[in-house]
């Protein structure tokens, strides 16, 4: 199957199962811009537009997460696994409601792994 761009916590994959069951289908973007733009964000799939300059790295609990291209330039070499943590990140996101905050952790791909990594979507 290849090595996996981003991953998630067992800890965020149950948040976001229980934001499914409020809010349906769900996307995640991370823009990379200042403030509130450097978390992941979560939003209902309709409600988010994604454009030319954002890429797909992959799912994860059926979810499409999106990050803007200029922003992989930085993190292209890096495995992303989504976390979440208690207390307001984001405002704009999902989880917010939830008194939680996605984050991103990240550690770089060894060589075998980055051999292995399936094309940009």
């Amino acid at each position: 199957m290849g090595t996996k761009r981003i991953l998630v916590s067992e800890k965020a994959a149950k948040v976001i199962r229980r934001l499914k069951e409020d809010y349906g289908d769900l996307i995640f973007h991370q823009s990379g811009g200042c403030c509130e733009g450097s978390y992941p964000h979560c939003f209902q799939a309709n409600e988010f537009r994604i454009g030319d300059s954002d890429i797909c790295l992959g799912e994860i609990e059926g979810c499409k997460f999106y990050m803007a291209k200029d922003q992989f330039t930085y993190w292209k070499h890096t495995q992303l696994t989504l976390d979440v943590l208690e207390g307001r990140g984001a405002s704009f996101s999902l989880e917010s409601v939830l008194d939680m905050g996605f984050i991103i952790r990240s550690r770089i791909f060894t060589e075998a792994e980055l051999e292995e990594l399936g094309p940009i979507i």
